[in-house]
């Protein structure tokens, strides 16, 4: 088991940055896939980015790729979202995700979900 609590959210104008970071519980954290999905209002939740075990492989979904970026620090137990260029369309509640067996872009195949935050991005 593992809880994952999200934060970092907020309101910013489109251009600007913002950095979401995932607080995950537990001894094993290393041992888990992490990512990030986003939920628009009325909208299924889509895959924005992925990270494997070690940190060494990364995905991204093509609306954000070089706009984001996805890290992680095991020592601290934490990944984080770095999201430059923020555009209106980033707007939703990003939920961070952990797996022990799989790094995919299909929102049910992820096992454990933190509560999300809210990013707001203005014109």
């Amino acid at each position: 088991q593992v809880q994952l609590v999200e934060s970092g959210g907020g309101l910013v104008q489109a251009g600007g940055s913002l950095r979401l970071s995932c607080e995950a519980s537990g001894r094993t954290f290393s041992m888990y896939n992490m990512g990030w999905f986003r939920q628009a209002p009325g909208k299924e939740r889509d895959f924005v980015t992925a990270i494997n075990r070690s940190g060494g492989l990364t995905s991204y979904a093509d609306s954000v790729k070089g706009r984001f970026t996805i890290s992680r620090d095991n020592a601290k137990n934490t990944v984080y979202l770095q999201m430059n260029t923020l555009k209106p369309e980033d707007t939703a509640v990003y939920y961070c995700v952990a797996d022990l067996a799989t790094m995919t872009r299909h929102a049910y195949q992820w096992d454990y979900w933190g509560q999300g935050t809210q990013v707001t991005v203005s014109s």
